[in-house]
C-alpha cells in the first residue's frame, strides 16, 4: 500500500516561495509506473493539477503555472518537492500530493491527506 504525506509550512508571505515535500512510503518513486503529482483546491474551488514527476525524472507541468513552478525529487529520501515562486494570497489552497496512473486523468489511486498553506503577510 502506497502512502503520501505532504509537509511543509503552512504560512507563507506574499512574493515568497512556497516550498512543500511529499514522502513516500510503500513504493518507490523511481521504480513504481506512477506521476508523482501536485494538486491544489483554493477556498471554494476545484481541484487544480500543478505538476508531476515520473518515475523516469520526467517532469510535467501546468501551462498555468509553469513559470513560477519547479518539481524536483530526492531518490534517496523516496521524496518528491514543489516549489512554488513569487505566491500571492491567490494561491492560499490545501496542497495534495498523489500517485497517478497517467497524466490528465482526473482519477488518482493514492493520495496525501492534504496541507493547507495559507499566503498572508
Amino acid at each position: 500500500q502506497v502512502q503520501l504525506q505532504e509537509s511543509g509550512p503552512d504560512l507563507v508571505k506574499p512574493s515568497q516561495t512556497l516550498s512543500l515535500t511529499c514522502t513516500v512510503s510503500g513504493g518507490s518513486i523511481t521504480t513504481s509506473y506512477y506521476y508523482w503529482s501536485w494538486i491544489r483546491q483554493p477556498p471554494g474551488k476545484g481541484l487544480e493539477w500543478m505538476g508531476a514527476i515520473a518515475n523516469d525524472g520526467s517532469i510535467y507541468y501546468s501551462p498555468s503555472l509553469k513559470s513560477r513552478t519547479s518539481i524536483s525529487r530526492d531518490t534517496p529520501k523516496n521524496q518528491f518537492s514543489l516549489q512554488l515562486r513569487s505566491v500571492t494570497p491567490e494561491d492560499t489552497a490545501v496542497y495534495y500530493c498523489a500517485a497517478a496512473g497517467s497524466l490528465g486523468t482526473d482519477e488518482y489511486d493514492y493520495w496525501g491527506q492534504g496541507t493547507q498553506v495559507t499566503v498572508s503577510s
